[in-house]
């Protein structure tokens, strides 16, 4: 079963109630309920198999941003920092390490995706209760619900190699910048704010991040909708999914709050990585002050 993630429903919503009335509705307590079931703790392999074409510096952001999650290198606020609310969810930390990485270029299942493709994907290399199989889609190939109602999702699925977790993310430059690399594209509705300008000068790239973040959060607190969420397992608000939007203090519908600003580019961030990247990544729901936490 799959738990879809969108940048889009939630901010269409959100974007009609005004800055004084969403501070009242932020008031109240935000309580995700843990559900008895496996977490995702310890080391965990990051598989990732490329559908299309990525160039090695779109390639490279993405491993940055995962291998920056359990780095201590980067200066605060890390994101690494950022990756250690993971550890206030029962069970301890979640080391992620990269492990085996496919390309598949030549689009053997053609640029029109559905459901049962990302899953043959992500089977490209081993299920196992101790990774995660990552697809990643070019901004040339279009996936069923993808920009109408998500922009990347989560799941598991049982295969002759054992049981197992997914994600699927997609490169929006082409399809919905507006909706799945909000703040570094106008949005699509509401309140038409100017854009912030991505932190490694690729606004798909960069939604990529925020969604993966999103997803890999959201599956080691609820790998197999047993863990953290609040509302039905077929459509939850997980860790990072009940804070669409947040990415600063101060942030309210349509803003995303207040961050840093690289002097020289102008590029908006909030979170240091490895080699010198640096990442915009979205609030994580805190289990102990029941609040969606920000970094800055």
């Amino acid at each position: 079963m799959a738990s879809n993630y969108s940048l889009a429903i939630l901010a269409f919503l959100f974007c009609f109630v005004s800055p004084s009335l969403s501070a009242l509705v932020q008031e109240q307590p935000l309580v995700l309920k843990y559900h008895n079931g496996i977490l995702l703790k310890g080391n965990i392999t990051v598989n990732l198999i490329w559908y299309g074409k990525f160039t090695p510096i779109q390639r490279s952001v993405i491993v940055d941003f995962i291998n920056s999650l359990n780095s201590k290198r980067a200066p605060l606020p890390s994101t690494s920092s950022w990756w250690k609310t993971t550890e206030m969810y029962r069970g301890g930390s979640s080391s992620l390490i990269v492990g085996h990485q496919i390309l598949h270029e030549e689009l053997t299942l053609g640029k029109i995706l559905k459901n049962q493709h990302l899953i043959a994907l992500a089977s490209k290399t081993h299920f196992s209760v101790d990774s995660i199989n990552v697809v990643l889609t070019a901004k040339d190939v279009a996936v069923d619900g993808f920009c109408m109602s998500r922009c990347g999702t989560h799941g598991s699925t049982k295969s002759g190699s054992g049981r197992g977790t997914y994600i699927w993310v997609g490169n929006s430059d082409l399809q919905c910048p507006g909706q799945c690399a909000w703040p570094f594209h106008q949005p699509l509705y509401g309140p038409q704010t100017p854009p912030l300008v991505a932190p490694n000068g690729d606004v798909g790239v960069d939604g990529m991040i925020i969604n993966l973040a999103t997803l890999l959060a959201n599956t080691v607190t609820n790998p197999f909708n047993s863990g953290y969420f609040q509302g039905p397992p077929t459509a939850p608000l997980e860790a990072v999914s009940a804070c669409t939007g947040i990415f600063g203090s101060g942030s309210y519908p349509g803003n995303p709050g207040r961050v840093l600003v690289d002097k020289v580019t102008g590029a908006s961030y909030n979170a240091y990585g490895v080699n010198g990247r640096k990442y915009m990544l979205p609030a994580m729901w805190d289990p102990k002050s029941s609040a969606c936490k920000t970094l800055v």
